[in-house]
């Protein structure tokens, strides 16, 4: 579904504990366009402004059996992201 892009964990990267600030900072100096979390308090907890990187966020159901459900929504949100763009994803929850 995601074809054309590289998908990489933060966890492969070490970068799985890393704080939300520190690990955006991570993914960019890292040269990666685009973050998929599942941390809605992302856009809270950090400055966005000036960011280079895209944010989306996965909302409601976090359960891969749900989430694979709307992989073509999710797809298409990722191909259409630009730099610095925040965009929720709501996944339901049945």
């Amino acid at each position: 579904m995601l074809s054309g892009h590289t998908v990489i964990t933060a966890q492969s990267r070490g970068w799985d504990t890393l704080n939300n600030g520190d690990l955006l900072d991570a993914a960019e100096n890292a040269k990666f366009e685009l973050l998929l979390t599942t941390d809605r308090r992302i856009r809270y907890q950090q400055n966005l402004a000036g960011r280079r990187i895209a944010l989306v966020v996965l909302t409601g159901s976090t359960k891969w059996s749900r989430v694979r459900l709307h992989l073509e929504r999710i797809a298409a949100v990722v191909n259409t992201s630009t730099p610095g763009s925040y965009t929720e994803i709501d996944i339901p929850f049945s």
